[in-house]
């Protein structure tokens, strides 16, 4: 069972930036896809972005050409550049991977998730 760890939020202004972090118990070596999801209040929470193990990305029509997807596997370590934020990017954003699958799944097929890391854009 992986253990997951994200950090990097805040509160920024609109137009403002973040870099996500999420990091692993085991080596990201293992896994065949990475990605972010996120939850904002009252709402279900959704994917964002994924990136492969041959470093093919995907993302959210919402957040293409403001977020990118990153992965340092020497580090062990999954990213999440956030820019030009809006106030509707406000949520709690988590990561998750997965060993064979070639994209992330739907959120309710995992059982374990990290705590999230809080993300609010507001003047």
């Amino acid at each position: 069972q992986v253990q997951l760890m994200e950090s990097g939020g805040g509160l920024v202004n609109p137009g403002g930036s973040l870099r996500l972090s999420c990091t692993t118990s085991i080596s990201i070596d293992r896994f065949n896809v990475m990605g972010w999801y996120r939850q904002a209040p009252g709402k279900q929470r959704e994917y964002v972005a994924h990136i492969t193990r041959g470093g093919s990305t995907g993302y959210v029509d919402s957040v293409k050409g403001r977020f990118t997807i990153s992965r340092d596997n020497a580090k062990d370590t999954l990213y999440l550049q956030l820019n030009d934020l809006k106030p509707e990017d406000t949520a709690v954003y988590y990561c998750n991977v997965h060993e064979s699958l070639p994209t992330m799944p739907h959120p309710s097929w995992f059982d374990d998730w990290g705590q999230g890391t809080q993300v609010t854009v507001s003047s």
